[in-house]
């Protein structure tokens, strides 16, 4: 927080949500459109609402794909809070698929059965707490955190299945060097934390009590261990120079309805349960595609391979002719 303080200047002061409304009502000026449509993934979610909740009549066909909690008392600190209750919905996925007898043939199966798949989990977690192993990148150890976070990353796609599958093997090996995830060989890039730091810092004011946050991380590693207290620890934004610079707004069901939203039922990073949330708020203005799988991003799997053809058909249909389900549906 300090670096920031001394390094960003306005420029990362200039990183809020609302901004990025403001940015996109320009582009929609600079088109030269009265009406633009969207479809928005993950946080983009949020700005989008926000936009449609500021320029309700500048929208066309919204899309909201994988919605996190809109209540400005969550937004932010929440969103990393229900990471943990994600991880635990989505995990059971991952236990059924390591423990598929047709793993085996690829040497990927880790116990007989799911149950014994988040026992040994857990397992090496706590083993890796008490004796980091050293990796294939110098000077970086794989500790119990970073297996939980990679555990976390994995969660996110199916296809990171098999990865994450190795790297248990890899730490079941006594002679073996783990390979860490790519994103866990170092640190993030200057530009990804200012952006990413920066805005959630600046959106909302953060607890600033350190032992309220050592309480809330013993509580919630008591409840989710697969994630071990982490969505609940402290950032950067607890020390934040300045606090929110603007005060975020309530999402209300003022406005047309032409809002799809669509979520995976085991969403490890915005569960299920708080598309419900952001569905409530937006009231009659939104229909929402609950899809019965997991991941993160639902939409031709936000872009990134196949997805369920059932959601994406809802979609497709919505934003080539407008048509939407007339009730909440599910895929």
């Amino acid at each position: 927080a300090d670096a920031c303080a001394r390094n960003g200047g306005a420029v990362l002061r200039g990183l809020t949500t609302a901004n990025q409304v403001r940015d996109m009502e320009l582009l929609r000026q600079a088109l030269g459109e009265e009406k633009v449509s969207a479809w928005a993934t993950s946080y983009g979610t949020y700005v989008a609402a926000r936009y449609a909740q500021e320029h309700p009549g500048r929208t066309d066909r919204w899309v909201l794909d994988s919605s996190a909690d809109p209540d400005p008392r969550r937004v932010a600190y929440g969103w990393l809070a229900d990471m943990a209750k994600g991880a635990e919905d989505r995990f059971p996925d991952f236990a059924a698929w390591a423990s598929h007898p047709d793993r085996a043939g690829d040497g990927l199966r880790l116990a007989d059965t799911p149950e014994g798949v988040r026992t040994l989990v857990l397992d090496l977690a706590a083993r890796l707490d008490r004796a980091p192993r050293a990796t294939t990148v110098p000077g970086a150890v794989l500790d119990g955190a970073s297996f939980r976070q990679a555990l976390q990353l994995a969660l996110y796609s199916d296809a990171a299945f098999p990865a994450f599958a190795l790297l248990v093997d890899q730490v079941l090996d006594p002679e073996a060097s783990p390979v860490l995830p790519p994103e866990l060989s170092g640190a993030m890039p200057d530009e990804a934390a200012a952006v990413t730091v920066g805005v959630i810092c600046n959106d909302v004011d953060w607890p600033r009590s350190v032992p309220a946050y050592a309480r809330a991380v013993a509580a919630d590693r008591a409840r989710y261990p697969l994630t071990g207290g982490m969505p609940a620890n402290v950032t950067p934004c607890a020390f934040w120079k300045g606090g929110a610079v603007e005060k975020p707004v309530r999402l209300t069901d003022d406005g047309p309805s032409n809002i799809l939203m669509i979520q995976n039922l085991r969403d490890p990073s915005t569960p299920h349960a708080s598309g419900l949330r952001m569905r409530a708020a937006l009231g009659d203005r939104a229909r929402l595609v609950s899809v019965d799988r997991g991941g993160h991003g639902v939409y031709l799997t936000a872009a990134g391979g196949a997805g369920n053809a059932c959601g994406d058909r809802t979609v497709t249909r919505f934003l080539l002719t407008g048509e939407r389900p007339d009730t909440d549906v599910r895929c």
